[in-house]
């Protein structure tokens, strides 16, 4: 599979060690930053992932900043993006089964490595179902985004 990463300064060692992870497994990584440990904005590094992933350039994403919401609140301001944090494996598992998950947002200052890593496993190992009702339920968000985009949300 190939996978974007990106995170903030809070995330950078987080980071390190699921590239580790990512390269273990056998996957194509896209690495879009940061760099290093210096004060970085969070959406600059979301903004990159969720482009890469919402113009198919990867299979998925991850996401990594101090709690995971923002990096989670940036990504899913570019449409077909569906950004969750996840601070437990059914989630990121069922993220992805049930709701297309296609950004997994983590938390380095919330849950351990261990965990983390965990997971990493859960999103990438689990598929869409492809349920009618997971699809209905995901064309309705689709439409959400249409309108939104058009300026037909109504208030």
């Amino acid at each position: 599979m190939h996978i974007a990463i990106g995170c903030d300064h809070a995330g950078f060692e987080a980071k390190l060690e699921i590239l580790d992870l990512l390269d273990e497994l056998g996957h194509e990584i896209e690495d879009c930053g940061t760099h290093d440990d210096t004060s970085v904005d969070y959406p600059d590094f979301a903004r990159e992932v969720a482009r890469a992933v919402a113009d198919e350039q990867v299979d998925r994403g991850i996401l990594i900043c101090g709690s995971g919401i923002g990096v989670a609140v940036a990504a899913n301001k570019m449409p077909g993006i569906r950004a969750s944090v996840c601070h437990d494996t059914y989630s990121a598992r069922q993220g992805v089964r049930h709701d297309a998950l296609n950004v997994l947002c983590l938390g380095a200052r919330v849950v351990g490595s261990d965990l983390m890593a965990d997971l990493v496993r859960a999103f990438l190992d689990a598929d869409f179902s492809g349920a009618e009702r997971h699809r209905r339920r995901l064309d309705k968000v689709a439409q959400i985004e249409r309108e939104a985009r058009d300026g037909d949300v109504d208030a």
